[in-house]
């Protein structure tokens, strides 16, 4: 008796590894051994980099909210443990967009901390 294997749902399978692979360079966008191990790796990347992107963006924020508080004579450090002593209770992002975006508002906050 012949084996049975279910070739719709290997289609299915591999169908759906190929698609992902698309846009990759060489044989890795049309081999299917190639493509598979391609694939996992990039997700393997994606899995990893979402969690990166989170202490990116914080590194990020501090380091522009440094050079704005350095910017009225004060550290980083010495603006957040003002903040925190003076109970404003902003987060990073949103300091480091006052700093960017509106140096008057982040002049304001600075001068409440000093």
């Amino acid at each position: 008796m012949p084996r049975s294997v279910n070739v719709v749902a290997a289609r299915h399978r591999r169908k759906k590894v190929m698609k992902m692979a698309k846009g990759y360079f060489g044989r890795r966008k049309n081999v299917w051994t190639v493509a598979k191990n391609a694939v996992e790796k990039g997700l393997q990347y994606a899995y990893r980099d979402r969690k990166a992107k989170k202490r990116d963006f914080r590194a990020l924020w501090i380091q522009r909210i440094n050079a704005g508080a350095r910017e009225h004579g004060l550290s980083y450090s010495a603006l957040m443990g003002g903040l925190k002593k003076a109970n404003i209770d902003l987060n990073r992002k949103v300091l480091a967009d006052l700093a960017m975006n509106h140096p008057e508002a982040f002049k304001s906050i600075v001068d409440k901390v000093k």
